[in-house]
């Protein structure tokens, strides 16, 4: 016997986006759980929950030295982004590692200790491919705004926000 299962609701396709730069690293996770007293801070790859004795380009050991920081800046909740920098992917010519959390409300983001968010690059009234084309090309002219004067970028991520669904475009054709 089958089993009812309602339909899904179909959404708007009008509703603002969020167009943000597409860093080219390792999806990430920081986990925090402030149900019980204190901060339980936690790490994630894409697929499991990781250790620094079972890492991940050493994401767990970096969320495990600054498991305070990221409680109180991030606060409880799953919080993904991605772990990029030196050795990782593209590597964007930097000396460290960096985490770059993908939600938008976190725009501006920045410490010292290695903690961003990816950079919102335009906020626009519809989901118009015709503008994600020109954010897109205009992102490839002048470079990456997560590392300035990185010219070789490797896309965008499109948030569409009455849908929660998230597209990417990349600079170099589709991968």
């Amino acid at each position: 016997m089958i089993d009812f299962e309602p339909y899904p609701k179909t959404q708007r396709l009008a509703g603002h986006v969020i167009v943000s730069e597409k860093i080219d690293g390792t999806n990430a996770c920081v986990l925090i759980d402030t149900d019980r007293g204190g901060a339980l801070v936690r790490a994630a790859s894409r697929k499991r929950l990781i250790t620094p004795d079972d890492d991940n380009f050493g994401f767990a050991a970096w969320v495990d030295q600054h498991a305070e920081e990221l409680a109180f800046a991030l606060g409880a909740g799953r919080h993904y982004g991605e772990w990029w920098g030196k050795g990782i992917q593209r590597g964007y010519g930097l000396d460290e590692r960096r985490f770059s959390v993908f939600a938008p409300e976190y725009a501006g983001l920045f410490t010292d200790w290695g903690l961003h968010s990816v950079p919102v690059l335009a906020y626009l009234p519809a989901l118009d491919v015709r503008d994600v084309n020109v954010t897109l090309g205009r992102l490839s002219e002048t470079g990456s705004h997560a590392v300035p004067g990185w010219m070789k970028p490797e896309g965008v991520v499109v948030h569409h926000k009455a849908s929660g669904h998230r597209y990417k475009a990349f600079c170099e054709g589709e991968k």
